[in-house]
């Protein structure tokens, strides 16, 4: 117990010997003897070797080798060797070496599991693997009353260092309005220290500050029409490896026909849309101003469109037009009405009498302007007429 290979590395828990901080010459046979006994069993330490070829951080698309291997017993079986993936699934087959090209579901936790006569020993081993975290499954939606982030980052477990350390060679941002149309550059990333964003195009969004610490996104206080479409982040390695997410961005928007100023009386079609059919598992949800019933416009729950055969002073003020996935509120987009009463004859009456009297007091000043100019013309005339002026000088009268 003393020696210096065993020391402080040996401890007893009833009938099992502990072994702490395990090295290479600790392996070998130990016998075990009970206590008054004459009967010695025999233990043999046999030695679990793992490795992971080429060493962590890897990008994905990379050649990913893992090797278990123990050391064979003579006279035994050799033990079954298989291993288990960060996920939890066994490869089968894999006869304690696995090939595969590396991608980001292969990081994690790789677990080489031996079993020999029935028991299983286990070997854990750590693989990194760069990339960007998954893109979002939906659209981000968006409206003109609504924040906009278009997501891109590093995964969880991944500093700038090591993605510097893989020959990065550049960083950029794309948006393709449209499919089939050329990919527009937004921004492109400085990797000189410190990491800045350097525009190559305005579209009003704005990446989040200090990138070194992987957020990559893209945000604005409120979405515009203009920004549905596909944005595509892409990090470019020297190797000629490119990660790259695409994100897709809806606006939702209210229309109203004939327009946001309306008279009392006028027919009235709101429509609230993304632009195209709504999948199945969205709905929209109708928030009128004030008062106003919502079942009175329409017989349906939650109508794209909701159309106001004659509409009042009522309807005057803020709608809101929610976009929802199951429980969860995707967006919304707002627009304000103003509706003017409906003018009555008796208003009309009034409104013509005052113009008419407006206009004859105009003609009225107008007579009285003409008739001053011409009595101040004809002034000046009888002042200015001399038939002999007399030359200057003094006169004897």
């Amino acid at each position: 117990m003393a020696d210096e290979p065993w020391k402080d590395r040996l401890s007893l828990s009833d009938d099992s010997l502990i072994i702490k901080d395990i090295q290479q010459e600790h392996f070998g046979t130990f016998l075990f003897k009970h206590s008054g006994g004459t009967s010695l069993t025999m233990y043999k330490l046999l030695k679990l070797t793992v490795s992971v070829n080429p060493p962590s951080p890897l990008l994905p698309g990379d050649s990913l080798s893992l090797s278990c291997n123990t050391q064979p017993l003579q006279g035994h079986k050799d033990p079954e060797i298989q291993w288990l993936n960060p996920l939890g699934v066994k490869i089968t087959q894999s006869r304690g070496h696995h090939i595969v090209k590396a991608t980001s579901q292969d990081n994690g936790q790789w677990t080489c599991v031996v079993t020999n006569d029935k028991k299983e020993t286990t070997a854990k081993v750590s693989v990194t693997v760069l990339d960007l975290s998954p893109a979002p499954l939906h659209p981000q939606y968006t409206s003109t009353s609504w924040p906009l982030t278009v997501p891109c980052s590093l995964l969880a477990h991944i500093s700038w260092e090591q993605i510097k350390a893989k020959d990065i060679q550049e960083v950029h941002w794309h948006f393709v309005p449209e499919p089939g149309l050329s990919p527009q550059r937004l921004y492109s990333l400085s990797l000189e220290d410190p990491l800045t964003w350097e525009a190559d195009q305005d579209r009003g969004l704005r990446p989040v500050p200090n990138p070194k610490k992987g957020n990559l996104s893209l945000t604005r206080n409120r979405g515009g029409e203009e920004d549905k479409g596909d944005y595509v982040c892409a990090l470019e390695f020297k190797n000629g490896v490119t990660l790259n997410r695409t994100v897709h961005v809806k606006v939702l928007q209210i229309i109203s026909s004939p327009g946001t100023e309306l008279i009392s009386g006028q027919q009235l079609n709101l429509t609230c849309s993304l632009g195209h059919p709504l999948p199945s598992d969205l709905r929209l949800k109708w928030f009128p101003p004030g008062q106003l019933s919502l079942s009175s416009l329409t017989s349906d729950r939650h109508p794209a469109q909701l159309s106001i055969p004659e509409v009042g002073t009522g309807a005057g003020g803020k709608w809101r037009c929610e976009l929802w996935q199951s429980n969860t509120r995707l967006t919304s987009a707002e627009i304000t009405l103003k509706i003017e009463p409906k003018m009555s004859s008796w208003m009309l009456v009034v409104i013509c009498s005052v113009t008419v009297i407006v206009i004859l007091l105009l003609i009225l000043v107008f007579i009285l302007y003409r008739r001053r100019q011409q009595k101040m013309t004809h002034l000046r005339r009888r002042l200015c007429q001399c038939k002999t002026p007399k030359p200057k000088g003094f006169y004897r009268t």
